[in-house]
């Protein structure tokens, strides 16, 4: 009899958890044709879209054993498409690379408000960086299904706390709301649950990088999601979504790469077929024995002949990272600092726009390094065409 009761009490406590959770949801849109895909289908591919909190184990692992436990008839393909230190400007140029290259995807997981604050990706970024990957995404595939995510730091929790809504959740919230976009708002109910005293963030959840027991909040948020898209009844057929004017013309919904091997005039750049560090300083997966043109000279130069209205570089900058001069169709020349606050300790993939609001059409990048020599690396060209 007691243990009845124990159980009795649990199931109250976990449905009383869920309903709470459930608040943090934004219902701006139903994932029904991922659904259909589970049902009906028997097969479906769910990828995630993220930074390090994505692509750690924790939250993302737990929420592929739940869906191949769950619907056990199903075949599921998992992408894990999270790379550490990338928010929205480099997922926005990699998404054919990392996820369209990959085969189609039926639901889309995007996660992207902590690593925009971290970096410090500008307002007017975020928004056509996290436009232009939602677009991008349904041009690819109408049928496909997003969810937006927003994660919490402590930097959030101040916002929330004192009355303010952060900057990198409104532009989820605003995109999720334009495109019909299931919404996800971590950051508020974390904030929300520490507030009411639930748990702290120094003893539980601990930091950005969220503890087991902070991962099992965002897994807990993720299931519930599902759990109420997929009580609903099967879609009898799947849905082309319609794309709306965008909300920012210039957004990034043709960024990609844009190939080293054809820039020109090379003069103290080398081509470098397979890169890797000299000393022991840390390095990123996908960042480290690929292809990069390479310099430690100062004032080597290259061209970037390209077509299309915005250009900049994917680098890798350590210890050496020093400052760029570049130009654009030989306009004024400008300069870059490829130097983070991380620089010291690893070779970080960073990604910086150069030029923006081009002219459509051809146009050509060049840059030369600065006074000092230095060590410049530039894994990939960005060009939104």
């Amino acid at each position: 009899m007691m243990r009845k009761f124990v159980w009795l009490l649990l199931s109250v406590a976990m449905t009383v958890t869920a309903q709470a959770q459930t608040q943090f949801i934004t219902w701006y849109g139903q994932p029904d044709n991922a659904w259909y895909h589970v049902q009906s289908d028997k097969k479906a591919t769910v990828t995630f879209l993220g930074g390090s909190i994505t692509n750690m184990e924790g939250w993302r692992g737990k929420v592929c054993d739940y869906l191949s436990a769950t619907y056990p008839g199903t075949a599921f393909r998992f992408i894990n498409a999270g790379i550490p230190s990338l928010g929205s400007l480099p997922h926005s140029f990699r998404f054919k690379k990392d996820v369209l290259d990959k085969g189609t995807t039926d639901l889309l997981f995007i996660e992207a408000a902590v690593n925009d604050h971290v970096n410090g990706t500008n307002e007017q970024t975020q928004r056509r960086a996290m436009e232009g990957i939602i677009r991008h995404a349904l041009r690819a595939n109408p049928q496909v299904n997003i969810v937006l995510m927003a994660f919490v730091d402590e930097d959030k929790i101040a916002d929330y706390n004192a009355g303010k809504v952060p900057l990198e959740v409104q532009v989820h919230e605003d995109l999720a709301k334009k495109y019909h976009l299931p919404f996800i708002n971590l950051a508020k109910e974390v904030t929300t649950r520490i507030g009411a005293h639930e748990f702290t963030w120094k003893e539980d959840f601990k930091d950005l990088h969220p503890s087991p027991f902070g991962q099992n909040i965002y897994f807990n948020a993720i299931k519930n999601l599902l759990d109420s898209a997929f009580s609903r009844p099967v879609p009898k057929h799947l849905v082309s979504a319609k794309l709306p004017a965008p909300a920012d013309p210039m957004n990034y919904e043709n960024g990609a790469y844009g190939d080293i091997h054809t820039a020109k005039a090379l003069n103290g750049f080398s081509l470098m077929e397979s890169w890797e560090p000299s000393d022991k300083v840390g390095t990123r997966e996908g960042f480290v024995k690929v292809p990069m043109l390479v310099s430690d000279k100062a004032h080597a130069s290259l061209e970037f002949p390209f077509t299309g209205r915005t250009v900049g570089i994917s680098i890798v900058s350590g210890p050496d990272a020093g400052v760029i001069n570049y130009s654009i169709d030989n306009g004024p020349v400008q300069t870059k600092d490829l130097h983070t606050q991380w620089s010291k300790s690893l070779y970080l993939p960073w990604y910086l726009i150069l030029g923006d609001n081009l002219t459509p059409g051809k146009h050509v990048l060049k840059i030369t390094t600065g006074e000092a020599a230095q060590g410049t690396r530039i894994v990939y060209f960005l060009v939104n065409a």
